[in-house]
């Protein structure tokens, strides 16, 4: 019923930028936190940004001053933006988002993840 479907990923080099984006449609009632995901080969799925839907943001302390995420409740869509890429931002970055269908309770939803690969 509720679909994240994630685009922009793709391959930069190093001090380049990238634009994340990811939109939820189906039978969604409400959204709260919306953020962004990232999963290194051989490491554990860690949180980079996350926005609610008043607009309070948090950031991992590895990309602070670097990412910048955003999103337009409109249109359910959640944004990342990426500046200043370093090799070690390589990764898969998934959206995710607390969003309640109906009178149902709020579930988090995934996306199917975008590769984001920087090359130094």
């Amino acid at each position: 019923q509720v679909q994240l479907v994630e685009s922009g990923g793709g391959l930069v080099q190093a001090g380049g930028s990238l634009r994340l984006s990811c939109a939820a449609s189906g039978s969604i009632f409400s959204i709260n936190v919306m953020a962004w995901y990232r999963q290194a080969p051989g490491k554990q799925r860690e949180l980079v940004a996350g926005i609610t839907s008043v607009g309070n943001i948090n950031y991992a302390d590895s990309v602070k001053g670097r990412f910048t995420i955003s999103r337009d409740n409109a249109k359910n869509a959640v944004y990342l933006q990426m500046n200043s890429l370093k090799p070690e931002d390589t990764a898969v970055y998934y959206c995710a988002a607390e969003i309640r269908v109906g009178l149902n309770p709020t579930y988090r939803y995934w996306g199917q993840g975008t590769q984001v690969t920087v090359s130094s």
